[in-house]
C-alpha cells in the first residue's frame, strides 16, 4: 500500500467518524427532553463531529494553503464553542 493510498484511507476514516458524530448529535438534538441536554448534543456536533471532518479534509488537501485555512476554521470552532 502506497503512502497516498494510506493517507486516503486515514482521511476517509476520519470523515466517517466525524459524520457518525454529526448524525448522533443531530438525533440527540431531536430526542433530548430539555434545553441543557440539547445544548450538549449541539456541542458534540460542533466540536467532535466538525473536528474529525476538518482533520479528514486537511489530510486530503495535503500541505497547502487550504490546510492552513481549514485549521484556522477548526480553531474558530473550538474557541467558539
Amino acid at each position: 500500500m502506497s503512502v497516498a493510498a494510506s493517507v486516503n484511507v486515514a482521511s476517509f476514516a476520519l470523515m466517517i467518524v466525524g459524520s457518525f458524530f454529526v448524525i448522533v448529535g443531530a438525533v440527540g438534538l431531536v430526542r433530548m427532553p430539555d434545553v441543557f441536554t440539547r445544548m450538549h448534543a449541539a456541542g458534540v456536533i460542533d466540536t467532535v463531529g466538525a473536528g474529525f471532518l476538518i482533520l479528514g479534509m486537511c489530510m486530503q488537501a495535503g500541505a497547502s494553503l487550504v490546510t492552513l485555512k481549514l485549521l484556522f476554521l477548526l480553531m474558530l470552532f473550538l474557541f467558539g464553542s
